[in-house]
C-alpha cells in the first residue's frame, strides 16, 4: 500500500489500548489503557516482568487476541494511519504477513514438521504476492542467505527438526521477512536461547533492520537484551504503561521506581543484584492508584488512591514517566529510596549495562 504520510508520522501508533479477558475467577484486564508508537525504522521494545501485559499488547496489534475469553474493548492501534481496530476481517489478512510480520518465542512451535523449511517461506510469498515457485523458491534461498543459513541453496529443502534451536528462529526471522514488511513484531524470540545463540539473533535483527529499514517491535522482560537494540523503550506493569523514552535516558537516567527496581535487580549491578519485593497484582482486583505502590520503597498514602498517575516529562528530551512524585516536578530527577544514601544506579556503560 502507498501511503502519503510523511517518515516524521509513526509507523505504528497504539492509543489507550485496553484488552480484558473473561476468567472463571472474573474479568481480566491484561491491557489497561496503553499508549506508544513505533516511528519508522525505530526499534521500540516493550518491557516488564511475565504478565505485565506486553505479549497480549502485542497480539492486540494485528486483531490476534483470542476470542473468548479475549476482546479488545477499548483504544485503537493506527498502522501507517489506518485503524487497525476497525479493520475488516479481509484487510487484516492482506495486513498479517504482508505489511506486519510475527516472529513468536518457540521456534519449534511456530514451524510444521512436515513441510520443508523452503516449502514454508514459499508459502508465505505466494499468499501475498503473484509469483511462481521457481521465483518463490530463489527468494526463499535468498531469504535464508540474508538470515543468515549456511548453504542456503542446499538447506532450503531441509525440514525443521534438521535445525537447532537457533537456526530454527532464523528460519522464523526469514518467514516473517518473506514480503517485506514494515513492522516485524518480535516476542521473546530469543528467551528460549542459549547466550551465544542470542546474541548471534540481536544481532541479525540489528542488521536486517539496517538492511531493510523494516520496523521492530521488540518483547521481552530481559532489559539487557532491551539495551542492545533498542531505539525507544516502554515499561509496562501490571498492563500500564509506567515509564517511555528513547532507550539512552531510560536506561541511563531511569525515572520510575520500577524500572529502578528492574535494572537493580540485574546481574553485575554494582553493589549487588536486589531481586523487587513482592508480586504483581491480582488481576482481577488491581488496586487504585499506581499498581506498583505495594512494591514500591516511595510509595505513600496518594500513591494507592484514585486513578493511575498522569504521564510527566522527565528531563528535556520525550522521556515520560506516571508516578505521583513528579506532579508540579516536571524535568526534576526522584531522589533515592527513603532510609537509602543514594538512588538506585543508572544501568549505564559505567555500571556495567548498556552497550555504547
Amino acid at each position: 500500500m502507498t501511503s502519503d504520510r510523511t517518515t516524521s508520522d509513526p509507523l505504528l501508533e497504539v492509543d489507550d489500548l485496553r484488552v480484558a479477558f473473561h476468567t472463571d475467577a472474573g474479568l481480566v484486564r491484561a491491557v489497561d489503557g496503553v499508549s506508544f508508537s513505533v516511528g519508522r525504522g525505530e526499534t521500540t521494545c516493550l518491557v516488564g516482568e511475565s504478565g505485565s501485559g506486553k505479549s497480549v499488547t502485542a497480539e492486540a496489534i494485528t486483531r490476534l487476541t483470542p476470542s473468548p475469553p479475549g476482546e479488545i474493548d477499548g483504544g485503537t492501534v493506527r498502522f501507517d494511519g489506518e485503524d487497525v481496530t476497525r479493520a475488516t476481517d479481509s484487510r487484516l489478512r492482506e495486513l498479517r504477513g504482508n505489511r506486519i510480520a510475527h516472529v513468536f518465542q518457540d521456534p519449534a512451535s511456530a514451524l510444521n514438521p512436515v513441510y520443508t523449511v523452503g516449502a514454508q517461506i514459499r508459502e508465505a510469498i505466494r499468499a501475498h504476492r503473484d509469483v511462481g515457485k521457481r521465483a518463490a523458491r530463489a527468494r526463499a534461498i535468498d531469504l535464508l542467505d540474508a538470515t543468515g543459513i549456511p548453504e542456503p541453496a542446499t538447506r532450503v529443502d531441509d525440514y525443521p527438526h534438521e535445525f537447532s534451536g537457533g537456526m530454527k528462529q532464523r528460519v522464523c526471522i526469514a518467514i516473517a521477512l518473506a514480503c517485506d514488511p514494515d513492522l516485524l513484531i518480535a516476542d521473546e524470540p530469543t528467551s528460549a536461547l542459549d547466550a551465544t545463540v542470542e546474541a548471534g539473533i540481536l544481532d541479525l535483527f540489528a542488521e536486517l533492520r539496517a538492511a531493510f529499514g523494516t520496523s521492530l517491535l521488540f518483547i521481552t522482560h530481559d532489559l539487557g537484551v532491551a539495551s542492545r537494540i533498542a531505539d525507544r523503550v516502554v515499561v509496562l506493569y501490571a498492563g500500564r504503561v509506567m515509564e517511555s523514552g528513547p532507550a539512552s535516558a531510560v536506561f541511563d537516567r531511569p525515572a520510575h521506581p520500577y524500572t529502578r527496581a528492574l535494572l537493580a535487580c540485574r546481574p553485575g549491578v554494582p553493589g549487588g543484584s536486589r531481586p523487587i519485593p513482592g508480586s504483581l497484582p491480582d488481576p482481577v482486583d488491581p488496586p487504585d492508584g499506581c499498581r506498583f505502590a505495594e512494591r514500591c520503597p516511595h510509595a505513600i498514602a496518594a500513591c494507592r488512591d484514585g486513578e493511575h498517575p498522569a504521564r510527566h516529562r522527565v528531563g528535556d528530551d520525550d522521556h515520560h514517566v506516571s508516578c505521583i512524585h513528579y506532579e508540579g516536578n516536571e524535568g526534576t530527577e526522584l531522589g533515592p529510596p527513603p532510609g537509602e544514601g543514594a538512588a538506585w544506579p543508572a544501568w549505564s556503560t559505567r555500571a556495567g549495562g548498556r552497550d555504547e
